[in-house]
């Protein structure tokens, strides 16, 4: 199972300086969508310069203009670039059409979404990489939220999928367990005191055997 860093900063520089801190441990780098938001695609081009060899995750969370957003993004650097599971079908097509000139792919990020085992299926069908089965860091707050709802939308789904929403050391390897392909921690590493020794930790935890 591979490790994703989501890095939820504002400045490119800060992003920059967490990258370098976790990249030894993690296999995918994502700008966040409030990063992209605050210094645009420029930082996906910096974040990919400085690290070619580790896969870049837009976290642009299309719901429009789907062949258009990537292509932007694509062309910036990125390896991958998410649209919104609840998005039109023909904006996930669009993208999914970019991704295909580029060689790169889509992730259709299901946050929002009720039914994500079947939006799931019906995303994957139009040509998504993956999905993410997602909670934002809004809903997690809320009492009674639990990451096994999105693990049991992950098993359900029999389509590849990622897991964000709370994963940390302490659950990576229930995640892992549930057959995700990729892991998805932000909090978890760059809120440590020290973010290499915490997704060195977080990588440790990758125990499960695949």
């Amino acid at each position: 199972m591979k490790i994703q860093f989501a890095m939820d900063t504002l400045t490119t520089e800060q992003a920059l300086q967490w990258a370098a801190a976790a990249a030894p441990h993690v296999d995918i780098l994502e700008l966040g969508t409030p990063l992209i938001k605050s210094e645009g695609l420029r930082a996906v081009t910096a974040v990919k310069e400085a690290h070619p060899d580790k896969v870049v995750f837009a976290d642009l969370k299309t719901m429009d203009a789907g062949a258009l957003e990537a292509e932007i993004a694509f062309t910036a650097g990125a390896d991958l670039v998410t649209v919104l599971g609840t998005a039109d079908d023909s904006t996930i097509v669009g993208a999914v059409e970019a991704a295909r000139r580029h060689g790169k792919g889509i992730v259709v990020d299901l946050i929002g979404v009720k039914d994500k085992a079947r939006r799931a299926q019906e995303v994957v069908d139009l040509g998504a990489e993956l999905v993410e089965m997602h909670a934002g860091l809004d809903e997690q707050a809320q009492e009674g939220y639990s990451l096994d709802d999105l693990l049991t939308a992950g098993r359900a789904s029999g389509v590849p999928f990622s897991v964000a929403g709370g994963v940390s050391a302490s659950t990576v390897a229930d995640v892992q367990t549930a057959g995700a392909q990729i892991a998805v921690a932000g909090g978890a590493i760059y809120s440590a005191d020290d973010i290499g020794a915490a997704a060195q930790a977080l990588r440790a935890a990758v125990t499960v055997p695949v």
